[in-house]
């Protein structure tokens, strides 16, 4: 396996990750933007009141996104069990 070979699995392996991760995090940054805005306009500083919705958006949204995230990894994994045997030599 040659380094060129290397980086090219460790770029896929990034790209999947990002996929994967980006859509949880950019959902659970809005509703914790919209909570604090909520927060401050109302003047409510409760700790629970942050916690709980972000908490509840990033199960649904896994619940919601889990079987892409699936059929993404075992895309990627079959992918490089696949390219396993050219990469031995």
């Amino acid at each position: 396996m040659d380094i060129a070979q290397v980086l090219d699995l460790a770029k896929s392996a990034i790209v999947v990750v990002l996929q994967l991760t980006l859509p949880i995090l950019v959902l659970t940054l809005v509703v914790g933007v919209l909570v604090s805005l909520f927060q401050a306009v109302t003047q409510i500083q409760e700790q629970t009141l942050s916690f709980v919705p972000k908490i509840v958006i990033m199960i649904g949204s896994i619940v919601i996104l889990g079987p892409w995230m699936l059929q993404s990894i075992v895309g990627f994994t079959t992918k490089l069990f696949n390219s396993l045997p050219t990469a031995i030599h």
